[in-house]
């Protein structure tokens, strides 16, 4: 396994190192960011600020990708009523190419459609992790690249987390969803070697301001005290009638109501994002790197 691993990273290597050389356009150079969002247990409403996200990126003239990387039971389709016929179990037996699976939507913005039926990206075979990383390199032409985990702490999860960019954790103010937010944080900090991403803390459903700040405060002073972890807090949603009536419709709440509560929080989330900046060693290659550097 390691020599498959060392294998890998001298492919990257040479991948990116050839990359550099010959793009001279800096429009081929760019850095797609990579978000991921994900959360401790189901029902926290992880899809739903993945999607909402991805549109208040598109409106700030962003090109944005959302992967369903929720490898059992995809739903960012669902979230906006599409069947997409391919997905990426089809990419991962290359039976299809990214490109061919990617599914434009009405609201500007790409989709790629979950892997539902696929267990482990770590069950790839070293053909499959090759031919996997060249049709993710496909993506790197987004300026944003929004990865919606499934829920819980898999070790698809933690890959996906530690490839990011930034690591979005999402909780409600309800203790169970609380205890879990602190166990995968708990996890992120002894399981991935090498914490490089911006980990940050949403909170979803509030009725307040106090209630979304005493939650926030927290969590980030015991994953500080206890874990010598800095959880940056990006903001709250409020609980709003507005999501779940979308939700029914199968459309995103900032299309259906974009002046609502919760619409207006997902854009000032979105413009807190924008102004913390990317690390230096970040991007799309790096995102590659680390996704199967941790086989």
């Amino acid at each position: 396994m390691e020599d498959q691993a060392e294998k890998l990273r001298e492919i990257m290597r040479q991948k990116k190192g050839s990359g550099e050389q010959n793009s001279s356009d800096p429009k081929e150079r760019k850095r797609a960011r990579v978000i991921t969002i994900t959360s401790g247990k189901g029902g926290v409403g992880k899809t739903n600020v993945s999607v909402n996200m991805a549109l208040a990126y598109a409106r700030l003239g962003k090109k944005v990708v959302v992967m369903d990387a929720d490898l059992g039971l995809a739903n960012v389709n669902v979230m906006l009523n599409m069947i997409p016929k391919w997905n990426l179990y089809h990419v991962i037996r290359k039976q299809k190419t990214m490109k061919e699976i990617m599914v434009d939507t009405e609201y500007g913005i790409s989709i790629v459609a979950g892997a539902s039926g696929f267990s482990k990206i770590a069950n790839l075979t070293e053909d499959e992790r090759m031919n996997f990383i060249d049709e993710l390199d496909t993506l790197s032409n987004a300026d944003i690249i929004i990865i919606d985990t499934s829920a819980g702490v898999s070790s698809n999860v933690l890959d996906f987390i530690a490839a990011a960019d930034d690591a979005v954790i999402i909780t409600t103010p309800e203790p169970t969803a609380i205890t879990d937010a602190y166990g995968i944080i708990k996890i992120i900090a002894t399981e991935i070697d090498s914490l490089n991403m911006g980990l940050k803390l949403v909170v979803n459903r509030v009725h307040s301001v106090a209630e979304a700040k005493k939650v926030a405060d927290r969590m980030t002073n015991i994953a500080g005290q206890f874990l010598n972890l800095k959880v940056d807090y990006l903001g709250f949603i409020y609980d709003d009638i507005a999501v779940s009536h979308a939700v029914l419709r199968q459309r995103p709440f900032m299309v259906t109501e974009p002046r609502s509560k919760a619409s207006i929080c997902i854009q000032h989330i979105v413009g807190r994002m924008e102004k913390s900046d990317i690390k230096e060693s970040a991007g799309f290659s790096m995102m590659m790197k680390r996704l199967f550097d941790r086989g």
